[in-house]
């Protein structure tokens, strides 16, 4: 994980909900560590990074599988060096480490991971070419891939969560994809279409606060959640996942 730094407030967004409140900020990315912690995880906290607002979003740096780290390339020019200061903490506990190159782009906000599938989406931020590159890396570890089209969200996991145990929760729109009929899926209401980014860990789902029937939905299914305030995050279109890399 790393914090958001002071300029973080001048972060990119679609989202409309004017700028995030700083201070706000800190104590979310701080109960955020804690709930990761409950959940059995250990935590590995890098430094604020003043010269990339969005950097507190580790997730799109890097995609970290059982077989390999591959460290991707954002789909926003303002983002791509952020991965040199993300590769060398990678390195450290992966022996094999794979690159996407120009010209291609992938966000880790596009990339569901589903056992030994993953799940690419084809957005704003990743690419046909990148998505190609990303399929071949995977490949070439015995993991497989495929790519979803996105039309409305501008992550795959804006709109959906692999919960484990094939359970998926999900919007409308990746429900009605016909790639998803073999899973059991929790519906996510139009209206809360924001809580489909969840997170499961180690049995736990963390949904983001203030999305009563997602949550309730996610917990009907079988998990115990525990719930977190995103406000200040979501002022910059990030959720809950975009906020660590997890291994």
């Amino acid at each position: 994980v790393r914090p958001p730094g002071h300029s973080f407030v001048h972060g990119l967004t679609t989202a409309g909900l004017g700028a995030p409140d700083y201070e706000k900020a800190l104590h979310q990315h701080a109960a955020y560590c804690d709930a990761l912690k409950d959940c059995g995880l250990d935590v590995v906290t890098l430094p604020a990074d003043e010269a990339y607002p969005d950097s507190t979003f580790v997730e799109d740096t890097a995609l970290l599988t059982p077989a390999c780290a591959v460290i991707l390339r954002p789909g926003a020019p303002s983002r791509q060096r952020e991965i040199e200061s993300i590769e060398p903490i990678v390195r450290k506990y992966f022996a094999s480490v794979e690159r996407i190159e120009s010209s291609g782009t992938v966000d880790g906000g596009d990339i569901m991971m589903a056992g030994s599938h993953y799940y690419i989406g084809l957005s704003q931020r990743t690419n046909s070419i990148g998505a190609a590159q990303l399929t071949a890396i995977l490949a070439r570890h015995r993991l497989t891939a495929s790519t979803v089209a996105l039309h409305n969200v501008l992550h795959l996991k804006t709109a959906a969560s692999y919960l484990e145990h094939n359970t998926m929760a999900a919007t409308d729109e990746i429900i009605a994809q016909p790639e998803f009929d073999s899973f059991r899926t929790v519906r996510i209401e139009p209206a809360e279409q924001y809580a489909a980014n969840c997170l499961w860990i180690n049995g736990t789902v963390l949904v983001a606060d203030g999305f009563p029937n997602a949550c309730a939905a996610i917990a009907a299914a079988g998990y115990r959640t525990i719930s977190l305030d995103m406000s200040e995050f979501r002022k910059l279109d990030g959720g809950l996942s975009c906020l660590s890399l997890r291994f």
